[in-house]
């Protein structure tokens, strides 16, 4: 049986789901766990387009069945390896010819329900965008560079709280040395498909914890609406001494190559200033690595304290912090967010 759904009811449905778009297609954007199985290859997807413009719908058609063809048993055998259950999701762009031609052979091939979205993957953009207008019940985990939030989050976790790390999904600790130890970034668009992801799994009578950031984590921006709502949101801001947050970076970043941590500190010498990026870098070559921290986090703390002074302080709770006892930090925001 082939089932069009609605966007809000295809992602509802406890279904694997499969993308037939083109790699490239799958690679900017996707729903969030849905198996990329194309029916063309981007090349392939190319010259199909070229003839529908060419020449016009009929001639795109038939090369398109011709490219498909002696690819049909094994897209069959891929989707019951998926699908184990029979029960199945597909979509394409738009909705249309591809995801619909799929359905159609899965149904043929005795799948018990194979379901597409009406509009594609289209119309779940759209409405990965407008969720962001949502009302959400966030708090804010707040601290200087250094603190250690990403560590909270994962305090907060274990306390039985609902968290969302931005970074995660960013794949970028949000500084200059932000990109150094991890994964590449996303596109912006999978990041915003990510984040709706986490967001829906936030219970919306429950608090969502996330961390302070600006709104760019490396070239990422967070949408608007969302970004707007963590600006107004409570803030429990974690006050841990500078000597402490240095010693923390130092042990972070201690163990990556010094030439990305040069580079890094390089990017920022214009904030620096040219006589503090020199002593950085002198201390970075001798290998002093915490007063590289030291040097650093003057600039990052006086950014910081702007982008802390846009809140309202009314909504902005201090509670003391200790790099030797986090578990008692993630506990006292906890307390505080009951004020």
């Amino acid at each position: 049986m082939i089932r069009v759904c609605r966007v809000e009811e295809f992602l509802a449905d406890e279904h694997p789901v499969i993308d037939v778009r083109s790699p490239g297609e799958f690679a900017r954007g996707h729903i969030p766990g849905a198996r990329s199985l194309p029916l063309f290859t981007d090349e392939e997807r190319a010259v199909v387009g070229t003839l529908y413009k060419q020449q016009g719908r009929d001639t795109a058609v038939l090369e398109g069945l011709r490219i498909v063809g002696p690819k049909l048993s094994l897209i069959v055998e891929e989707v019951r390896s998926i699908a184990t259950d029979g029960h199945i999701g597909v979509h394409c762009w738009r909705g249309g010819e591809r995801s619909g031609s799929v359905a159609w052979l899965l149904d043929k091939a005795g799948f018990n329900t194979v379901s597409t979205m009406k509009g594609g993957y289209k119309a779940f953009r759209n409405h990965v965008l407008t969720s962001f207008n949502n009302t959400f019940n966030i708090r804010i985990i707040g601290g200087y560079t250094g603190t250690g939030k990403t560590e909270l989050l994962g305090h907060l976790r274990a306390l039985g709280e609902r968290t969302l790390d931005l970074e995660g999904l960013a794949n970028h600790k949000g500084s200059s040395f932000g990109a150094i130890g991890e994964a590449p970034q996303p596109t912006t668009e999978q990041f915003e498909n990510e984040l709706w992801n986490a967001l829906r799994m936030i219970d919306p009578n429950k608090t969502g914890w996330v961390e302070d950031e600006s709104q760019m984590i490396g070239r990422l921006k967070i949408p608007d609406p969302f970004f707007q709502q963590m600006r107004a949101a409570q803030c429990t801001f974690a006050d841990m001494p500078r000597e402490e947050r240095a010693a923390r970076l130092v042990k972070d970043y201690g163990k990556y190559p010094k030439e990305q941590l040069a580079e890094a500190t390089k990017r920022i010498e214009k904030r620096l200033g040219p006589q503090h990026c020199k002593a950085a870098l002198e201390a970075l070559a001798t290998g002093d690595l915490y007063t590289v921290a030291m040097i650093t986090l003057a600039y990052y703390d006086k950014t910081y304290l702007h982008g802390l002074e846009m809140r309202d302080p009314q909504r902005t709770h201090r509670i003391a912090a200790s790099s030797t006892d986090m578990f008692t930090i993630a506990k006292n925001a906890i307390a505080a967010h009951g004020k």
